[in-house]
């Protein structure tokens, strides 16, 4: 694209995004000093790109999929943070819970953007103070992990073959005595040469419990999310029931959000995942704004807005960017070893 069409695809995607009806050449012919003549033909050339397309009812034009990607990588430029003062949003996230901030941060999200809040919470267990090995049943083993501030957390492992108690206590001993205090993350480098000396069936079921330690025990409480309702407000999906049933069906099984969040959470800064051009994005009238947060400098979760495709970017990104750097602060300050 040369300058002329990307500042008419700007402003068309910004007048889309402004009024939600699609954009006709004698509308864009009152910003620019073209004939609408002139501006048929650049839209010719940006519908040929695969930028915009015309719905079948309207004469105008609207963005497409890979017309939001190319607006936002290389058209959009983030206004200041000026919806409420970093101040007094800092004032809305407490200091002295981790979960109390984690949800403050979600609900933070969803009142400034008016779209939904999410964030993906820290791996549980990261760190061990002690775990034990139960056997439950035939195959079926029953992992306590303690935590240094004394969490008590579960995980039920699928084992290999029968364990006797005695087998689940000599694992439970070694894995103490090797590696407590230490993170789950940290042992699994470790792991492999440390586990030569135990028997093969011993080590699968040592890796086994490393795998379940690092991972959440239940996605209900991997995901916070705030503020689904007000999507229903929103025009371009309330407009579609079969559309919000399928968002609704997303909030709720959250599998698929997990991925996209833990995908997210491996990138740097504010990340823009667009429904149609984003496989991570389940739904393609959907848009996903992410940023991670930290503990001392360390990412340890995702958090962000989803809503509408049509949304102004503008406004939502500083929001996202700014909410993860305070929940940041906030998990930071209540880090006992800060």
């Amino acid at each position: 694209m040369d300058d002329r069409a990307r500042a008419l695809l700007k402003a068309l995607i910004e007048r889309y995004i402004a009024d939600g009806q699609p954009v006709g050449s004698r509308t864009l012919s009152k910003v620019f000093d073209l004939s609408p003549a002139s501006i048929r033909n650049v839209m010719a050339d940006l519908e040929d790109l695969g930028l915009i397309h015309s719905p079948h009812t309207s004469a105008g034009r609207v963005p497409t999929p890979r017309g939001y990607r190319v607006f936002a990588d290389t058209l959009l430029a983030a206004r200041a943070f000026e919806v409420v003062s970093p101040a007094e949003v800092r004032e809305l996230l407490p200091h002295t819970d981790p979960s109390r901030a984690i949800g403050a941060a979600a609900q933070l999200l969803s009142n400034l953007s008016q779209f939904a809040g999410v964030v993906l919470a820290p791996k549980r267990a990261q760190v061990f103070r002690q775990i034990e090995f139960i056997r439950l049943s035939e195959r079926r083993v029953l992992l306590i992990i303690v935590t240094p501030d004394g969490d008590v957390q579960n995980r039920i492992l699928a084992a290999p073959r029968d364990y006797p108690e005695h087998e689940l206590i000599e694992a439970s001993n070694f894995f103490n005595q090797h590696f407590a205090g230490k993170s789950f993350d940290a042992v699994r480098g470790t792991l492999a040469t440390e586990l030569a000396q135990l028997r093969e069936d011993i080590s699968r079921l040592m890796l086994a419990a490393v795998e379940a330690g690092t991972e959440p025990s239940d996605e209900n409480d991997a995901v916070v999310i705030s503020g689904e309702r007000k999507l229903l407000e929103v025009a371009d999906l309330s407009s579609d029931m079969d559309r919000l049933r399928r968002m609704f069906s997303i909030f709720e099984q959250k599998t698929q959000l997990l991925q996209l969040l833990d995908a997210s959470s491996r990138a740097q800064g504010v990340q823009i995942y667009i429904g149609g051009d984003s496989q991570l994005v389940p739904m393609e009238d959907m848009t996903v704004i992410t940023a991670p947060y930290g503990v001392d400098g360390r990412v340890v979760g995702t958090l962000g807005v989803i809503g509408p495709t049509r949304m102004a970017y503008d406004r939502v990104i500083p929001i996202v960017d700014i909410t993860s750097r305070l929940l940041s602060n906030a998990l930071s300050h209540n880090n006992p070893s800060s």
